[in-house]
């Protein structure tokens, strides 16, 4: 049974791939919108064999503990319909919505699982609570993101298709992380929808209510999935809006923007004693320091709430972020993946700073958007998070928008012909 309805779906969503208007109006063609499809679908098998196999070594248990839950929902709804449409609703702790950046006996910590679980109980509607069935509904929905995010970025870098596809799906920790079965292809293509919705809502010079739906949905799906990247998203959109209007003045903007959250970081706590975002941050922090039996985990410096503990950690935060695991950490398939890949990137980091070519001034709001975004993600990574596996999940979804700006800028003609110069250099005979 589990074979035809695997075949029957996979058929059902290639064949609803090529005739998807956001995927069609992409400029992909029908076998290149399948090809990409079918690849999250091996990627989110293979992330699923490696939980069912390799789940205790690799810290992927996870997905098939969400898979359980998910069908033990499925089951619910069928017993007592009214506890399954209400049940998100509920909350078991005292005072427990109180607590938004809350580690424990927190309503929000426990939303994004809730509502994760929630959402697979109405894959399992169709799939009969088959896991590798819902993988192949859950790659179509999740390929809505990466497809918005090619959408803003090819029509940034015209002429950069392969490139560009390149850097959204054979980026390895991204396509893996966000084809399996976990959050985290939900949370990019909440995040890509904010950003699509800005980018045409600023390029067709208004803002209908269909982009401003859009951009609030995307915020509110990342507020029940992951609700700090909601408030880290907040003042990139707020800067986008702002500099739309001075483009000129883009990277002052959003400079000052950001300079101004980050005061209201760790001063907002004197106006409003429950938004204390160091005490939370702090908090998230010591919750991954207590979990116990973690194999990546990694000694750091605790950070204290205090403006001062976070300027001293930022080093290291940068360091947890932006370099590991280094070669050193690698102790499974996947910390060797992902050691290979960050160095990648720091080449490629390296390639970009020395043969750039000049950036297109149309190009430059987006290229601050993403920056600006992309770092603050980073940073909040590596303040809170000294597990390895963790660090490289979470960072997954933030990769795309760091890579193709770097890569659709570099000079790869002019690399070409300094490789080429240098290798006749060194095949000619020395006089």
């Amino acid at each position: 049974m589990e074979y035809l309805l695997f075949v029957f779906y996979l058929v059902l969503f290639a064949w609803l791939v090529t005739k998807v208007k956001f995927f069609t109006r992409s400029g992909l063609n029908s076998s290149q919108l399948i090809i990409l499809f079918l690849l999250k679908v091996m990627a989110g098998i293979f992330y699923g064999w490696m939980g069912l196999y390799y789940g205790n070594l690799a810290q992927m248990v996870d997905t098939w503990a969400y898979h359980h839950y998910g069908i033990a929902e499925y089951q619910l709804l069928w017993v007592d319909p009214w506890a399954y449409l209400t049940n998100l609703f509920h909350d078991p702790y005292p005072g427990g919505v109180d607590k938004f950046f809350g580690s424990t006996m927190s309503y929000w910590n426990d939303l994004k699982g809730n509502i994760f679980v929630k959402f697979l109980s109405m894959l399992n509607i169709l799939s009969f609570g088959h896991y590798y069935v819902n993988v192949i509904a859950f790659s179509f929905i999740s390929l809505f993101g990466p497809i918005a995010l090619y959408r803003v970025m090819i029509d940034i870098f015209p002429g950069k298709k392969l490139i560009i596809l390149l850097a959204i799906f054979l980026t390895p920790s991204f396509i893996y992380w966000t084809s399996g079965l976990y959050k985290e292809g939900l949370i990019f293509t909440a995040i890509s929808i904010v950003i699509y919705n800005l980018y045409f809502g600023w390029k067709e010079k208004r803002y209908t209510f269909g982009r401003w739906f859009g951009i609030v949905a995307g915020l509110f799906m990342l507020l029940v999935m992951r609700n700090y990247l909601m408030v880290l998203i907040l003042p990139a959109v707020l800067a986008w809006l702002i500099a739309s209007r001075w483009r000129r003045y883009a990277l002052g903007i959003f400079t000052g923007v950001y300079l101004a959250c980050g005061i209201l970081f760790f001063t907002a706590r004197y106006i409003l004693p429950s938004l204390d975002f160091p005490k939370a941050v702090v908090a998230k922090q010591q919750a991954f320091l207590q979990l116990q039996g973690g194999a990546s985990a990694i000694p750091i410096k605790e950070l204290e709430p205090t403006a001062q503990s976070f300027f001293k950690n930022t080093p290291q935060a940068v360091t947890l972020s932006f370099l590991r695991p280094f070669p050193g950490d690698v102790r499974h398939l996947l910390s060797l993946a992902a050691s290979i890949e960050i160095n990648l990137l720091i080449c490629l980091f390296i390639l970009f700073m020395f043969f750039r070519k000049k950036t297109n001034p149309l190009a430059r709001m987006p290229i601050y958007l993403c920056l600006f975004l992309s770092v603050s993600v980073m940073l909040a990574i590596g303040f809170s998070v000294n597990n390895l596996g963790a660090i490289v999940r979470y960072r997954s979804i933030v990769l795309p928008l760091m890579i193709i700006p770097m890569a659709a800028q570099i000079d790869w003609r002019r690399l070409g012909t300094v490789m080429s110069a240098k290798n006749k250099k060194i095949q000619s005979p020395t006089a």
